[in-house]
């Protein structure tokens, strides 16, 4: 009754939610314990129908029943109807579930309708996501890439469901390089009278390097800003501000490149928690979370161990009085909750931090200074690596700046594009070049699982087969065609969706499972699985396009159905790519 009423009120369904929830129901009742769960999957064959619930094993050993005999039990209180057409038992006693056609078909139509592609509305969290975090006066380089277009991804994904999303964009704006850095651009202006040095923010941190390491009067100076930047000095302010300007302007150069929606407005840099130290590291030691050790402030955690099997202790005062970066992190936890009254914080930060994170959570939730039920996670990813399997570099063995990098594959999906369209308008061609060489360079990474590391490879990505930018954008491009070639208008479609073939029904079902998809890239913060659904989609849809005609269809109702198919095949890849932060474009 569920699913149907989600019909009604002109939503379609998170199937595997709806089985889910339908077969615990009678998983209890058939008498597992009362926290027994279906574990419904998509089947992996199509013999074994649309889903397979693999719950009643660990559920029959519980009770000491027979599992099969469990199922039997299960499928006789199991009211599937309107939503199955056929429940059987297969093997030991998984429960196989094969959809009915009329149901897929009126979800498929409702879906149409919306153009949310009918995803059922969530539950509104506020979400804070941490992610790309450059730090100021440095280029932008490689290991930036997977935090900025995973985080941006997840943060798209989220907004779409209805959530509201914070981006926090957690620059690396502090500490006792600026005083080095203060005095450098000081110098600068001073005899250049202008900013130009600050065009390659590289060069500008390595003169401001060797001036300080071999000019000990240039060092005193910087010794000394240092100390007035962190007392408020208006003047060392306002040097530490263009600093930051300077080198978020030209970052967000490299987003709008990148298709990514961070702005100027989503900065929360180190400095934002400076004032919040002191107080948060006095209450820790009022409180006896933190001693004095060696006259620096310590936590002493007993959930990790040193190698002497001794509570590991985590320093957030140095003795000199300075703060550690872990510090600003419980700080950052405490900010988030109160400020931003977050209800999940999702950081984007690579796995070589995890411990260090998860050790300033400890001390948070120790504390006290966020709810039990505020969820912190740490969506950690590995490394990109050359052909070499070592850490991607230039061919010099420097670190690979980003816009280096874009620059790259635009040149590359130029002369690859062109070649196939020598006479596209070059307006045109442009904006496809575009699309298709960022795009290779996102879908490259966000296609691989982000716990992993992997390789990154020009060949693959800009490959106009298998799992890639270029494939998925012309598949987009080709299920659109159809609709130009023949000048058919979406809304004299009229006839409702019919489901007489296979490929037809494998099509329609693998469409609704855009919900369960997206949904598990939201939870999990998982693009790749969204990259995984829409690759399996393109090909479904090359074997229908192939095996069902469409325009030449036998009746102007198979016809109509079947452009209904690919109207919605198209709007699910459009939709699926935009969470990704990946461009369609019309033609290629």
């Amino acid at each position: 009754m569920q699913a149907l009423l989600c019909v009604i009120e002109g939503n379609t369904v998170n199937i595997q939610a709806i089985l889910s929830e339908k077969i615990s129901h009678a998983l209890i009742a058939a008498g597992a314990p009362a926290n027994s769960e279906a574990h419904v999957r998509q089947s992996a064959k199509v013999q074994f129908g649309d889903y397979q619930a693999n719950g009643v094993m660990a559920a029959a050993k519980k009770v000491g029943m027979p599992p099969r005999q469990l199922a039997e039990k299960v499928v006789s209180l199991l009211d599937l109807q309107g939503i199955a057409s056929k429940v059987e038992i297969a093997g030991p006693g998984f429960i196989n579930i094969f959809l009915d056609k009329a149901w897929v078909a009126a979800n498929i139509e409702t879906a149409l309708k919306d153009e949310k592609l009918g995803i059922t509305p969530v539950t509104p969290q506020t979400i804070v996501i941490d992610y790309s975090a450059p730090n100021v006066a440095k280029q932008m380089h490689i290991g930036h890439i997977r935090s900025t277009i995973i985080g941006d991804a997840a943060a798209r994904t989220l907004e779409f469901l209805g959530h509201k999303v914070i981006r926090a964009n957690h620059v690396g704006d502090w500490g006792t390089q600026f005083g080095m850095l203060i005095a450098y651009l000081e110098k600068v202006q001073n005899e250049d009278a202008s900013d130009m040095a600050l065009a390659d923010l590289e060069v500008f941190y390595r003169e401001a390097k060797k001036t300080y390491d071999e000019d000990e009067e240039f060092a005193v100076r910087a010794r000394n800003y240092v100390v007035k930047l962190q007392g408020g000095d208006e003047y060392c302010r306002t040097m530490w501000r263009k600093l930051v300007d300077i080198t978020m302007s030209q970052n967000q150069e490299t987003y709008d490149r990148l298709n990514v929606t961070l702005t100027q407005k989503d900065v929360m840099g180190e400095s934002l928690y400076n004032d919040m130290l002191p107080g948060i590291v006095a209450d820790l030691k009022q409180r006896g979370f933190a001693v004095e050790s060696d006259g620096a402030t310590v936590v002493y955690l007993d959930e990790y161990k040193n190698k002497e099997g001794e509570p590991m202790g985590v320093i957030i005062q140095k003795k000199d009085g300075g703060y550690l970066y872990t510090t600003t992190d419980i700080a950052c936890a405490k900010y988030r909750h109160e400020v931003l009254h977050a209800d999940r914080v999702l950081y984007y930060i690579d796995s070589r931090q995890h411990q260090h994170l998860m050790q300033a959570w400890t001390i948070v939730r120790k504390a006290g200074y966020i709810p039990e039920s505020m969820s912190l996670e740490h969506h950690m990813f590995g490394m990109m690596l050359g052909k070499d399997g070592k850490p991607f570099k230039t061919r010099a063995g420097g670190t690979v700046r980003l816009s280096d990098l874009l620059d790259e594959a635009i040149e590359r999906a130029n002369a690859l594009i062109r070649e196939k369209n020598p006479d596209m308008p070059e307006d045109e061609l442009k904006k496809i070049v575009n699309a298709v060489g960022i795009g290779a360079v996102k879908y490259a990474d966000l296609s691989k699982s982000r716990t992993t590391d992997y390789v990154f490879d020009w060949d693959n990505m800009l490959a106009f087969e298998g799992n890639t930018a270029p494939y998925m954008q012309y598949a987009y491009t080709r299920v659109n065609s159809i609709f130009k070639r023949a000048d058919i208008d979406e809304n004299s479609l009229t006839q409702p969706v019919l489901l007489n073939e296979e490929r037809e029904q494998a099509l329609a079902t693998r469409l609704l499972q855009f919900e369960e998809t997206i949904t598990t890239v939201a939870r999990e913060g998982t693009p790749h699985v969204m990259c995984a659904y829409l690759y399996d989609l393109a090909g479904l849809f090359s074997g229908f396009y192939e095996h069902c005609p469409i325009l030449n269809a036998d009746s102007e109702a198979v016809r109509q159905s079947r452009l209904k198919l690919a109207l919605l095949t198209a709007k699910t890849l459009k939709l699926g790519l935009d969470t990704l932060g990946i461009e369609t474009v019309e033609r290629m």
